[in-house]
């Protein structure tokens, strides 16, 4: 068994306050006096599963438009106010999540809730910005095509998800919806799904969480609003995969001039709340993350020579993302390298894992709790993975006897039942002829 004492004290029930303001947020608070700083981050239900695939990228536009001015002050104004005092503050959009957040001071604090409940309750989306920010989207799209890893991994997801599934389109939009979207647009993205109700506000640092508490009620509390719609949930409920793979999908994308080819090979995974989550991810770090990439790494990079970089992951999350291996390679050998990548799926459905291999990635999972929540923001960053797939407060405590319990025979098993190499999904970007 792996066993580390941790060399910072872990965020817990006994020292984290959760409280719900009057408008429905949650609140989350850690005092950390060790430190002056002050991290913020927060989520609201709400993203691009409430957008339609005519309209791609509604979400993620809406977003970056709250920070760009508000009633009572301008872009130029919210930018001088953040940068007086060294702050910053950022708000961003995902499939089921709009998150807001930054970081200050101490001393700041204030000043940067004040801003964050007047983008978050008060945007004014003013048309020159909405124009600047739609010409960076598409600077940023434009920037996406030509990429092969990017081409790729669109390439993949819209394979894999139903045209109409939130997965399928990529986040930022196309050229031809952001082009599209107006500023009324935008405003009504806001007006229908922006609400403080169910949202998520932690706060991590040198606070005194009494004041604290007083200080978010007058600011972000101060935000009353009812969507016209209520935002999509992800599905809680689900135990398994929305996709059913039954055959071999392949998708060559051709970018004229690239030298070199990316690829991604993958199939339906889960969410995070599965119970086969945790030793899943184990099988994923053997296979693909651990030191130079796994056994991937090791054997498409290090000893055949073939890939500049083989690595996979595990996209589980609010609902089930899937699992994928990718590699960039030289266009001649793709095809050898997918071969190679479902030899070692099939290795590991087939053969147990050595305890010796398990037990490195235990200790280096248990090893490296402490640095994740040495700093204000894996402190926040943990409190709100803990808090969205509702872990409880306990559960970085429990988390090395989680991880210990992990067996091979776990680790096989879940290898069997989640990993096809019979039926996936191939996406290719590169050079033609490939």
């Amino acid at each position: 068994m792996i066993v580390v004492q941790p060399s910072v004290k872990l965020p817990g029930p006994d020292d984290v306050t959760r409280t719900t303001l009057p408008n429905g947020m949650t609140l989350l608070v850690r005092e950390n006096w060790a430190n002056p700083s002050v991290v913020v981050s927060g989520v609201l239900r709400g993203g691009s599963a409430n957008e339609t695939r005519e309209q791609a990228g509604l979400a993620q536009f809406t977003a970056a438009l709250l920070t760009r001015g508000t009633t009572y002050r301008t872009f130029e104004d919210i930018a001088e106010t953040v940068e007086a005092v060294g702050a910053s503050m950022s708000v961003g959009s995902g499939v089921y999540l709009s998150t807001f957040g930054g970081k200050c001071l101490h001393e700041d604090l204030p000043t940067l809730l004040e801003l964050l409940g007047e983008v978050l309750h008060s945007p004014s989306f003013p048309p020159e910005q909405v124009e600047r920010v739609r010409g960076q989207i598409l600077n940023g799209i434009r920037q996406r095509e030509t990429s092969t890893s990017a081409v790729a991994r669109l390439a993949f997801w819209s394979t894999l998800y139903p045209a109409h599934h939130a997965f399928a389109w990529p986040l930022s939009g196309t050229r031809e919806t952001i082009t599209a979207l107006t500023r009324d647009d935008l405003a009504r993205f806001y007006a229908d799904y922006y609400s403080p109700q169910g949202s998520l506000l932690i706060v991590v640092g040198a606070v005194h969480t009494p004041d604290l508490v007083r200080l978010a009620e007058s600011t972000l509390g101060a935000w009353r609003a009812t969507p016209r719609f209520p935002p999509l949930a992800a599905p809680w409920e689900e135990t398994d995969s929305l996709v059913k793979l039954r055959e071999v999908r392949r998708q060559s994308m051709n970018l004229p001039g690239k030298t070199q080819s990316d690829l991604i090979l993958g199939m339906p995974g889960l969410s995070r709340r599965h119970p086969d989550h945790l030793p899943l991810a184990m099988m994923n770090s053997v296979l693909g993350e651990l030191g130079p990439g796994g056994r991937l790494g090791t054997r498409i990079r290090e000893d055949e020579g073939l890939a500049y970089y083989a690595r996979s992951s595990l996209d589980a999350g609010l609902s089930a993302g899937p699992w994928y291996a990718y590699a960039g390679v030289s266009p001649r050998h793709v095809d050898r390298a997918v071969d190679l990548i479902l030899a070692e799926m099939r290795r590991i459905r087939e053969t147990p894992v050595a305890e010796a291999e398990l037990a490195d990635v235990k200790a280096f999972w248990v090893g490296s709790l402490p640095l994740d929540v040495e700093t204000n923001e894996g402190v926040a960053s943990e409190l709100m993975n803990m808090e969205l797939y509702n872990l409880g407060l306990d559960y970085l405590y429990r988390y090395p006897r989680l991880v210990n319990a992990i067996t091979v025979n776990d680790v096989q098993a879940v290898a069997q039942r989640w990993l096809t190499p019979e039926a996936y999904v191939l996406a290719v970007a590169g050079p033609e002829g490939q």
